[in-house]
């Protein structure tokens, strides 16, 4: 009985192995596509302002990158840098151009470099050498409704802050707008008053180019990152700069015009 039952599993296996490979059947699935968003670089973001202009290209190879703050397009709609000069359509490279948004045009933003000879539009004197005084400051700021007179210097660093009143290096010191910083409290109180100025109240800021007064005529709380005082103008201002008290994402601004 046992040899029987060990010769019925012999026939058993031997025929399991003589079944043919073609019998079995295999089901293997190819690979997904890989999960990556897709390319912006050449496919231009369709958005809802975009309605009647359908060509304007808003990928990265027509994006901008802003010019330096302070600078005289620092506020210049469709200015700056090409983001990837190299794919930017009609970027003339070495030349200063910029992208409007347009495949087709170009536009040349005046060379800051320049500004101080007289910027089409804007005003401007370069700081120079020789209209430091002896005892290193630029010029002094009087203010008669706030009892105020201070020694401005260049720069708006906590160490020239704690001597005096500072220019803002990126802006003119003569012609044009001229700003100034200072502090309200603390090591030194020179704008401490700032904000408590009325539109007409006067102001003299005097230099080795000569002294000039000024009318006050705005006086504004805005966003630390609200750059928009220190632009270029074409007419003589000062434009001076302070903390807001207690509130560190806002300063006071005081904007006067020559008379």
């Amino acid at each position: 009985m046992k040899k029987l039952t060990m010769l019925l599993s012999l026939l058993c296996l031997t025929a399991a192995l003589t079944v043919p490979t073609s019998a079995l059947e295999y089901d293997i699935a190819a690979p997904g596509g890989p999960e990556y968003g897709k390319p912006t670089s050449v496919e231009p973001v369709a958005t809802a302002e975009r309605g009647e202009r359908p060509n304007v290209d808003v990928s990265k190879n027509a994006a901008l990158v802003p010019p330096a703050f302070g600078s005289p397009t620092a506020y210049t709609l469709n200015t700056g840098t090409p983001l990837t000069p190299n794919l930017a359509p009609g970027y003339m490279l070495g030349d200063g151009a910029v992208i409007n948004g347009s495949s087709s045009t170009t536009i040349v933003p005046p060379d800051y470099d320049a500004f101080p000879n007289g910027g089409t539009g804007f005003g401007w004197t370069d700081v120079t050498g020789d209209l430091y005084y002896s005892g290193g400051w630029l010029g002094t700021l009087k203010i008669p409704a706030i009892d105020l007179s201070v020694k401005v210097y260049q720069g708006t660093d906590s160490s020239t802050l704690k001597k005096g009143a500072g220019h803002f290096p990126d802006t003119s010191i003569w012609n044009g707008n001229c700003c100034i910083a200072g502090h309200n409290r603390g090591v030194r109180d020179d704008f401490g008053d700032l904000h408590t100025l009325d539109p007409g109240d006067t102001i003299t800021w005097t230099t080795k180019l000569g002294t000039r007064t000024y009318e006050v005529i705005s006086v504004t709380k805005v966003l630390e990152t609200d750059t928009s005082g220190v632009a270029a103008t074409s007419d003589n201002r000062l434009t001076l700069y302070t903390c807001v008290r207690d509130q560190r994402d806002y300063r006071w601004m005081v904007q006067a015009i020559e008379r």
